[in-house]
């Protein structure tokens, strides 16, 4: 006799714990070396330590000095391509943990997209129902997705994000056109959480392709989870409560994101584009903005655009809050034009091609493995240098010790994704470090043997290092040789 949950059916939308999870979900299986996309990327088998970005805007100016007791041990004598050790578990507490805080739900909308012959992308049913869910067919049912069998879509819609399941089931109708297609979504201020529904959407969607109309499961849903806003300004509600941001917490203040890729989002993500990580690093901390076209489906390239704002990671204090905010805008379609003309800086991801024609809407064109710029003043960027060779073949090194480890010594302390995003992390600190040091010394002059100290290269990395210093307004002097010149 099968027991039976005193639940209602497909109304299981919570989130496993993290230890259940471990023992009922089997370790994903090691990659076969290919870079090319998983037809199903959705594996509750992983998580990772997802740092983002930092949301703070306008503020001076002026770089605050930081005091050495305050620097990592990786930057006390830095080479240029050192390399931050296998992560212990001490280093891997989140900052909500470390503060007792825990964010809440908050699902400001539920929605169903469906596909109409006749009438095309449609919402056919949402609570509230007087939501605005203006775009949201659209960015929910990605362009394409009529090729694919189903698909998941992070997007934005004016100050909120949302995450949808797709599907396409074949049915003998001729007014269907034999396929009938549908999203089912879901909006909340912050992306961090999204992903512990993906299971109920991805459900749920199912279930609307078999029974369409019967919309009981998504309503009691939203009554369970709707949100409780702010009776007053825009809606936003913070990821994090003010009083987080003090300075003896030395760690990125950037939410997290839980991944759902078999084998880890940043692991895929640096495999996928190899050396060239290194360009698109150089590209994100100078916030341009970075448009990444790829055909359906379009759920692992909206992780692609997380882990491209998580290569701008600073964990020091007062840095950044001059520049502007590097922001996810995951999928995109033609109906976002408007807004993004007037972005500053993004990451976004789109299935349309007409996109790489607007080029007064992006700096940096993401097709494929293929990474390139229409302005001038970038293209020198495009080019890897032996300090970016060096310095990935140094990760690649390190990442097959944390293996090793894990394999011989049986460590599950460690993971790719941490040792991946603290590389970074630790490689931007050490250049603000630096860059700040010598902008508040009686010689404010950058030379040569601090751009080596920075794991950067004194003539290739020019460009960059001029662009960085203007960006940021370190007040600071580059005068290194020109090797041109006698």
């Amino acid at each position: 006799m099968v027991e039976q949950s005193d639940r209602a059916p497909l109304l299981d939308w919570e989130e496993i714990p993290p230890n259940e999870l471990t023992q009922a979900v089997p370790a994903p299986a090691k990659e076969n070396g290919s870079e090319s996309n998983p037809p199903d990327g959705r594996s509750l088998g992983s998580t990772a330590l997802a740092i983002g970005w930092n949301t703070s805007s306008g503020g001076p100016a002026s770089v605050t000095t930081i005091p050495s007791v305050n620097r990592s041990p990786h930057i006390d004598h830095p080479g240029p391509w050192d390399v931050p050790s296998p992560i212990h578990a001490d280093s891997r507490i989140s900052l909500k943990e470390r503060l007792g805080w825990e964010e809440k739900d908050q699902i400001v909308a539920v929605f169903v997209v469906t596909f109409d012959t006749r009438s095309g992308n449609m919402v056919e049913w949402c609570l509230p129902q007087d939501v605005n869910l203006d775009g949201v067919e659209f960015k929910s049912m990605a362009s394409g997705s009529h090729r694919i069998a189903n698909d998941f879509i992070y997007f934005r819609k004016g100050c909120y994000f949302g995450l949808a399941c797709f599907a396409n089931m074949p049915v003998e109708s001729e007014l269907e056109r034999g396929a009938r297609m549908k999203s089912v979504g879901i909006l909340s201020p912050s992306y961090t959480l999204l992903y512990r529904y993906m299971h109920f959407l991805e459900n749920q969607v199912r279930h609307q392709l078999q029974c369409p109309g019967s919309y009981s499961p998504l309503e009691a849903f939203y009554e369970d989870k709707k949100a409780v806003l702010p009776p007053a300004g825009n809606g936003l509600v913070t990821a994090c409560p003010t009083s987080a941001w003090v300075p003896a917490i030395n760690r990125c203040m950037h939410p997290e994101m839980k991944i759902t890729h078999p084998a880890g989002c940043m692991s895929q993500f640096i495999h996928f584009f190899g050396e060239q990580i290194m360009v698109l690093w150089k590209f994100a901390l100078l916030r341009k903005r970075i448009l990444i076209f790829s055909p359906p489906p379009v759920g692992v390239v909206c992780y692609r655009v997380y882990c491209c704002c998580s290569l701008a990671n600073i964990s020091i204090p007062g840095i950044g809050v001059s520049v502007p905010e590097f922001r996810p805008f995951f999928y995109i379609n033609v109906a976002d034009i408007a807004a993004l003309a007037t972005e500053m800086s993004y990451v976004a991801c789109t299935t349309e091609k007409i996109f790489e024609e607007k080029k007064e809407l992006y700096d940096v064109y993401v097709d494929n493995q293929n990474v390139k710029t229409h302005r001038d003043s970038l293209q020198p960027l495009l080019r890897l240098n032996g300090v970016d060779r060096e310095k990935y073949r140094k990760l690649s090194e390190q990442r097959q010790l944390l293996l090793y480890t894990q394999e011989v010594d049986g460590d599950c302390t460690s993971n790719e994704e941490d040792l991946f995003i603290l590389f970074f992390m630790e490689q931007n600190n050490r250049i603000f470090q630096t860059l700040s040091e010598v902008a508040a010394s009686a010689d404010p002059t950058l030379t040569a043997e601090h751009v080596r100290a920075m794991g950067l290269d004194p003539q290739a990395d020019r460009t960059f290092l001029v662009d960085l210093l203007e960006l940021y307004g370190i007040d600071a002097m580059l005068v290194i040789d020109n090797p041109c010149c006698p």
